[in-house]
């Protein structure tokens, strides 16, 4: 059989494994997806995870479940070398190894981006995953306990200050999200007053959200203030060491809570592990088909998408215009992928991606949110409900659209979820804590036998 392999589930991965799976013949291939990670994130819910609007587990879906006739390897790619169609293959446990292939399908996707900035490693957490998302909303919760059994004062001041680097979508909705949730959360907390939240949205440039035109932007940033939130535009992150945040503009602060949402960086496997071609930003060198190269210099049996390949955008006017990096051209991408690979297999016609937008929609809060599309502009309310609407449909598979729409209602009719599991970040520590008292021979050693 022909060996098809497809570095990274996300996505693009994804929806071309489960796009070949439909349309390959028992037998013609076999399909194999690498990736560390047994699920796809859905990454347009994890600031609706942030605030516990969606379940942790509702916006992972799982590749074993909808991916039952594609072999799945759960590891890293660490090399590509086409010259020997093999990759380099980095086990969740066990050494590294050479995996073959026919036919090679990247779509690695992306990672954060840092900079050596002083105390950002050690401070701040990110918002790509499943699992930063769940902490994030887990620490602002621990925080409001936290503070509540203490007096007015710097500590309760640092514990209830949040702040967010990167006025792109992941940062704005992120934020608007969580301080919503901090918002709902202090009418549980009498202790604790509006005044005592400080809500801080740190921007590079002069405007967020650069997908929207510059009204609705500026309608963001309003309403985010209206809430009792800075938005600090034209700044820049100088220093977080000890959570202590020091802004370009000279604004010194504490915060309990830093987010780094300040963009994307190509994979370092695409970037710097490979013999495939890429442009001056790391990006894989895409034919307007998805085959990599160029026309003059095409690269056999090999394809890219998503986050790390230079997708021509055919649809734009703009001369040499990339696609966007964002969801909704990565799961039409690897839609396109699955049909041109088995086209290509079968002798068919392999077609261009093309791909015009359906608009830009963000939440902003349980309520709030804003959408354009070709000058048009819904904000408030109803591109709240476009949002949700828009995303329950776009969410793969029907398991997954159910258990979300089910979640929204419950929460409608009985409120959010109000409860903090921290401490399943480290599930051994009242064990540990229990053996110790039991090894100091004291009066808890005695032992009740299990029911």
């Amino acid at each position: 059989m022909r060996e098809i392999v497809i570095v990274g589930g996300g996505y693009a991965g994804f929806y071309t494994a489960w796009g070949l799976e439909k349309l390959l013949r028992a037998g013609e291939a076999r399909v194999t997806v690498v990736d560390p990670r047994p699920y796809m994130t859905y990454q347009p819910f994890l600031p609706e995870v942030t605030a516990g609007s969606v379940e942790a587990r509702h916006a992972a879906v799982s590749l074993r479940r909808h991916l039952r006739r594609t072999r799945l390897i759960a590891g890293s790619v660490t090399e590509i070398r086409h010259t020997d169609r093999r990759i380099t293959v980095r086990p969740a446990g066990g050494s590294e190894y050479d995996l073959g292939y026919d036919t090679l399908v990247v779509t690695a996707g992306a990672v954060t981006r840092t900079f050596p900035i002083p105390g950002l490693a050690q401070q701040a957490i990110g918002l790509k995953h499943v699992e930063e998302a769940v902490a994030v909303r887990d620490r602002l919760m621990t925080a409001f306990d936290q503070a509540a059994s203490l007096p007015p004062g710097a500590e309760r001041r640092k514990l209830l200050t949040v702040t967010f680097v990167g006025g792109g979508f992941s940062g704005v909705e992120g934020f608007g999200e969580l301080l919503s949730l901090a918002t709902a959360m202090l009418k549980h907390y009498p202790e604790l007053s509006a005044d005592d939240l400080s809500f801080h949205l740190v921007e590079a440039r002069g405007r967020i959200l650069p997908e929207v035109s510059d009204e609705p932007g500026a309608w963001v940033v309003r309403s985010l203030e209206n809430r009792g939130a800075r938005v600090h535009l034209n700044t820049q992150l100088l220093s977080a060491v000890d959570g202590h945040v020091v802004l370009t503009g000279g604004e010194e602060f504490d915060s309990g809570l830093i987010v780094w949402t300040a963009g994307n960086a190509s994979n370092p496997v695409v970037h710097n592990h490979t013999d495939l071609p890429v442009d001056e930003r790391g990006q894989l060198v895409v034919r307007p088909d998805l085959r990599m190269g160029t026309d003059s210099e095409p690269v056999a049996d090999v394809w890219a998408a998503g986050d790390d390949a230079a997708v021509p955008d055919l649809a734009s006017t703009v001369p040499g215009a990339r696609t966007v990096p964002n969801a909704q051209h990565a799961v039409r991408q690897g839609k396109r992928l699955a049909k041109n690979i088995a086209a290509d297999l079968h002798g068919g016609r392999i077609r261009d991606y093309r791909h015009s937008s359906l608009g830009v929609v963000a939440t902003l809060g349980v309520g709030r949110g804003v959408f354009e599309y070709k000058g048009l502009v819904i904000k408030g309310l109803p591109a709240w409900l476009m949002h949700r609407g828009y995303h329950v449909l776009a969410v793969p598979t029907w398991e997954r659209k159910v258990r979300v729409l089910t979640v929204w209602l419950t929460a409608a009719l009985f409120g959010r979820d109000l409860v903090s599991l921290a401490s399943v970040q480290h599930p051994r520590d009242a064990f540990v804590a229990s053996s110790g008292l039991q090894k100091s021979g004291g009066s808890r050693t005695t032992s009740r036998p299990a029911a």
